[in-house]
């Protein structure tokens, strides 16, 4: 659950589920960062049908929309590529629907839609889990809505359980209480981005009467007052079938499914209560800037402008224009500021809404930099652009990549669904999007230049400055304390409430894996795997890859050289300097991007099916004849710094490396991180030197999905790669056996200006090829794999209320990982999570699991499993990991078996092994937390 607002860091989990709850008119993904494309996790291979002369896009083509008696929008529509279905239920409403005083009220009710219902008294999360749906919901401006993937025997269970929640929802004031505890720790957590704060200030500034100015998720005063009746009469209001939009995307039948959702949404009453009109607000400019002086990382310039609702001819063209300002490295502003030196990084989307919308620019000034100065350089910049013009080259560029990036984030139907219900609550037509990018096909230069002079003066921008200082004390206060703690001993008592209310389900023997194709692997004489998967039902390609070149070759020293010599790889080659690199990639509204992690460098690169032989020419020209020119890799060296020094002030990112520096010795590759210093030793001949001694053939993999003819492709990289050759054997890092010393230590970082605690709890694990891994996996799941249905979930977070979001996680690879348990709480109550953490740990270490629970888990990793096989990217990854951790292809097919034939006996086993709280570490991150007295270490 959470909130689409402002520009702010979530944390993996719910980054995946974010993946693109987003209006497909705002044009782009809301955490775009300085590129504009971004890979999300889809479900599979819709049917999206590209056209060489026009490129339309019509997934809608056959969207059938039907109303029901009671109101209800049903928007469905068949993909049969995969037997997987997405259910999403969007209602009308939001935090347009607020005032002062109960802003996050819409917020909080989407929390309470997994509580449970009158007729299922269960946390609803539970009852998605058994069913292995991925699900979540989110609140934005003029939406709540819900949403889940799920293997296509849970359609009828799960719309069901949708129908329950739209008319017997059951809140009461222990429901409330507990939640408004989690909710608040959400909105601390977000206090932890100075971004959020400034955004939260400007908008407020620019709309300073209407409830656009509100955050989306509210404000701690608000939520802490909210009553029962306040939140009943809410739900009364807003939730009916005549202000919502059912979607069902996927493989069913439509005539049979429309029965069934008459059947079970037909007899729910439509709101006797007349709609609510909103205004369209009048914005106002401030005359001065914003200013929040506070602690941060660094400095940030908050720019809004203000532009027409999203019906205005005006949106397509603004869309336009913000990729010719913003999209990719040959980007106007990019240029302009980030190569100047001014900033280390640019976002910015357009925003549009029903009643009016806005251009939002953010930018991370550099250190050395006035925000004075880069505010009149943003200005002057653009101001510039008008003069001078815009080239149709611009244009053309900026087009293709928009109109590339809806492609390629609409191959899955959740995507689609959330396209289509969107559109349809929003716009008034579930086509919205397509006739928006027909618009986009037409726009000229002479129109960006229009909308610039209309929307871009410098006196229409609201602006905002973040200066980070010291010593000034951010208030951010919360009346609700922890309650008395009465732990749940029976966790048999869940498994059965589960069953009791888990509606009925006619299982579908077909599944993915009977008829998965595995992957063709070629081999090449210098050692370079090649794993090939066609698919032709996309016109679209994705492509993995591993190069054995990541983070662990690092010396302490130097510690950051792996991550500067993957990001500058496309800085320039002996044939093409980075605009043309850049150039050629951005032209097609493709994407390729190499990321250093621990065991090797992780390429991801996706376009449509003519774009693969630039994606190979590029990966094997910039692997093999990177030049890494002075400029380029300074400007990537103060982008490393800027991030570093984010990062130092990040809770998360702190917690995370004394974490592991607490577990891992100094000899130890884990225990290296970068420091201001390492990074600024690394020179020139250290990048290159890196390049040529750990990019080798022998030491990549690369694995293709998608639409394309595997002779052609052969030929492809046996042009590229064939005659890259190798010297002498590759090198290798050992990594030594663990001894850890620390065990129980207890450490607290105190990070001023924050909000929220964040607490890492673990200790060393296992790696991929332990025979125990599937055991663990199961393991994983009843413990923490869920930030709601596991054990921790269910007592930390749902009955306590101490927590926005806890899990837990074993990260192993080709060596051994980590286990860790992380946890986001308000400062006061972190340590009762802590304890409460720990007992559960005692419990499943001494007790075990029941085998109601391992069933439960069970299915839902097999069935999450399945739908991630639907996914292009999960796809290639799983593919590409399976590869480098030295599984074979037959992992793909065999991995279900193994996670089945997982008994009680193993797993509690396993619990036995690898979870043992007296033995783990714990540190805390963000403001002071007083440390009880229990005997451990603290430091």
């Amino acid at each position: 659950m959470f909130v689409i607002t402002s520009l702010h860091r979530y944390r993996l989990f719910l980054f995946l589920c974010l993946f693109s709850v987003i209006s497909v008119f705002l044009l782009k993904f809301i955490f775009s960062g300085s590129q504009k494309l971004i890979t999300v996790n889809g479900e599979h291979y819709p049917q999206i049908f590209v056209s060489k002369p026009k490129n339309n896009i019509t997934i809608t083509n056959n969207v059938q929309k039907t109303v029901l008696d009671n109101g209800l929008t049903v928007l469905t529509k068949e993909v049969k590529n995969a037997p997987v279905v997405s259910v999403q239920v969007w209602y009308g409403v939001g935090s347009i629907n607020e005032t002062p005083g109960i802003n996050g009220i819409a917020h909080q009710l989407e929390h309470i839609m997994f509580k449970g219902t009158k007729s299922r008294p269960i946390q609803f999360a539970k009852l998605f889990s058994a069913l292995g749906s991925h699900n979540n919901g989110f609140t934005s401006y003029e939406q709540t809505a819900y949403y889940h993937t799920a293997e296509k025997d849970k359609l009828k269970a799960l719309l069901e359980l949708e129908a329950d929640r739209m008319k017997n929802l059951l809140i009461d004031n222990q429901q409330l209480s507990s939640e408004k505890r989690v909710v608040i720790s959400e909105l601390q957590g977000y206090e932890n981005s100075e971004k959020y704060r400034l955004k939260r200030a400007v908008m407020q500034s620019v709309f300073p009467h209407s409830a656009y100015g509100l955050p989306t998720a509210g404000t701690s005063a608000d939520v802490e007052k909210l009553t029962v009746e306040q939140v009943r009469e809410y739900y009364q209001r807003f939730y009916h079938p005549d202000r919502a939009i059912l979607v069902i995307v996927g493989d069913f039948q439509t005539k049979s499914t429309l029965e069934t959702v008459k059947e079970i949404f037909g007899q729910v009453p439509k709101s006797q209560q007349p709609p609510q009109f909103t205004q369209s607000p009048t914005p106002k400019i401030p005359s001065s800037p914003v200013i929040l002086r506070e602690p941060g990382a660094g400095k940030i310039l908050q720019m809004i402008y203000p532009v027409p609702d999203l019906h205005h001819p005006d949106i397509p063209v603004l869309g336009v224009m913000d990729y010719v300002l913003t999209a990719g490295k040959n980007a106007y502003l990019h240029q302009s500021l980030i190569k100047s030196g001014l900033a280390t990084g640019i976002s910015a989307r357009v925003v549009g809404l029903s009643k009016i919308g806005w251009y939002d620019l953010s930018v991370d000034v550099a250190a050395n930099q006035d925000l004075e100065t880069v505010n009149h350089s943003v200005k002057s910049a653009i101001a510039k652009l008008v003069e001078t013009g815009i080239t149709p080259e611009q244009v053309e560029r900026a087009k293709k990549l928009l109109i590339a990036n809806v492609v390629l984030n609409k191959r899955d139907i959740t995507s689609q669904g959330m396209q289509f219900a969107n559109d349809q609550l929003v716009a008034g037509d579930y086509k919205y999007t397509e006739k928006y990018l027909e618009k986009v096909r037409q726009v000229k230069a002479a129109d960006v230049i229009d909308v610039i002079n209309r929307y871009l003066k410098p006196e229409l921008a609201a602006v905002g400055f973040f200066e980070p200082q010291e010593n000034v004390k951010v208030s951010h206060s919360s009346s609700i304390v922890a309650g008395e703690e009465s732990f749940t001993q029976d966790v048999k008592f869940t498994a059965d409430e589960v069953s009791k209310y888990l509606p009925d389900i006619k299982e579908d023997s077909s599944n993915l894996i009977q008829n998965l194709p595995l992957p063709q692997r070629l081999t090449f004489d210098n050692g370079l795997q090649v794993l090939l998967l066609p698919d032709h039902s996309s016109p679209t390609v994705t492509v993995g890859g591993y190069i054995k070149a990541g983070k662990e070759f690092e010396q302490a020293d130097k510690a950051g050289l792996a991550s500067l010599v993957a990001e500058n790889l496309m800085s320039g080659t002996k044939t093409q300097d980075a605009a043309n690199i850049s150039k050629a990639l951005e032209d097609r509204g493709a994407s390729l991007d190499f990321t250093a992690l621990r065991e090797g460098v992780r390429i991801q690169s996706q376009g449509l099916r003519e774009d693969l032989p630039v994606l190979i020419e590029t990966i094997g020209d910039v692997v093999r004849n990177s030049t890494f020119p002075a400029e380029e890799l300074e400007v990537s060296r103060q982008q490393a710094l800027n991030v570093l020094n984010s990062d130092l002030k990040d809770p998360y990112e702190v917690a995370n490396r004394k974490f592991i520096q607490s577990l891992y010795p100094q000899s130890h590759p884990l225990h290296i991180f970068p420091t201001q210093e390492s990074i600024g030793n690394i020179k020139g001949e250290d990048v290159i030197a890196f390049r040529e001694k750990h990019y080798r053939p022998d030491r990549m993999v690369l694995v293709l999905v998608g639409d394309f003819d595997v002779e052609k492709v052969r030929s492809l990289i046996d042009a590229k790669f064939s005659d890259w050759g190798v010297q002498g054997k590759a090198p290798v890092v050992e990594y030594p056996q663990v001894v850890v010393t620390n065990k129980g230590v207890r450490i607290n970082s105190v990070l001023p200006g924050k909000s929220q605690a964040v607490t890492y709890m673990g200790y060393v694990g296992i790696k991929r090829q332990d025979p125990r891994f599937y055991q663990a996996l199961v393991l994983n799941q009843i413990l923490g794999g869920d930030s709601l249905s596991s054990r921790l979930g269910a007592e930390v977070r749902d009955r306590l209320g101490l927590s926005y979001n806890i899990y837990s996680n074993f990260q192993g690879g080709k060596n051994v990982g980590t286990f860790l348990i992380e946890m986001q709480t308000n400062p006061e109550d972190a340590n009762q999570a802590i304890a409460t953490t720990r007992k559960l740990l005692e419990q499943i270490h001494q007790q075990g699991v029941t085998a109601a629970e391992l069933e439960t888990a069970k299915r839902t990793l097999i069935s999450s499993y399945n739908i991630s096989l639907s996914k292009p990217e999960q796809l290639n990854n799983r593919i590409l990991l399976n590869k480098f951790y030295g599984l074979n292809e037959s992992e793909l097919r065999n991995f279900v078996q193994k996670i089945q034939k997982v008994t009680t006996e193993e797993v509690n086993q396993a619990a036995r092994q690898l979870l043992d709280p007296d033995k783990f570490v714990v540190v805390t991150a963000g403001p002071p937390i007083i440390t009880a007295d229990s005997g451990k270490n603290s430091r």
